[in-house]
């Protein structure tokens, strides 16, 4: 089973992502971690990224994918904003990759983003994320105003697999 945490940034995908992991005994892995050092660069000076600065990041990613699939699945936490982008992540998964999108309001978010400490995004390209984001239809959309377990259960049953 593979399963995509998405969301814009300051959603929680990563802490969302680690439970479900511990939760279905599975490995996780955060999208961040496979940046190239320039897209780092990049976003850490307040530049968001393009399309073109994306694609050989999600390309590592789909194949990162494919081989977690081998071993078992994976809990991956990525942005994965545009429909392109989860169409590129899943190209290489030979099962059905499940998507479960966090979603919150933008003054939840930025008032997440303002307590966070030691993280390379800048706050100010929230509202490029938030106009970026194209929600799918075919994705587990989850509202990240509930307490971080009370997500992950709620996850849990949406995927029938408690």
């Amino acid at each position: 089973m593979i399963l995509i945490v998405a969301g814009v940034s300051g959603t929680g995908k990563s802490t969302i992502g680690k439970m479900l992991a511990e939760t279905l005994d599975l490995p996780f892995y955060d999208a961040d971690d496979f940046h190239p050092e320039a897209n780092v660069q990049k976003m850490q000076s307040g530049q968001p990224l393009n399309d073109q600065d994306r694609q050989p990041w999600l390309e590592i990613l789909a194949n990162e994918l494919s081989t977690w699939e081998k071993q078992g699945g994976a809990v991956l936490a990525c942005s994965a904003l545009k429909a392109a982008y989860r169409e590129t992540l899943a190209t290489q998964c030979h099962n059905k990759v499940e998507w479960i999108i966090l979603h919150g309001s933008k003054a939840l978010l930025s008032e997440r983003l303002a307590a966070r400490k030691g993280h390379f995004f800048e706050p100010k390209l929230l509202d490029s994320q938030l106009s970026t984001l194209e929600l799918p239809i075919d994705a587990h959309v989850v509202d990240v105003q509930s307490p971080p377990n009370v997500i992950v259960e709620s996850i849990i049953t949406r995927l029938e697999i408690a």
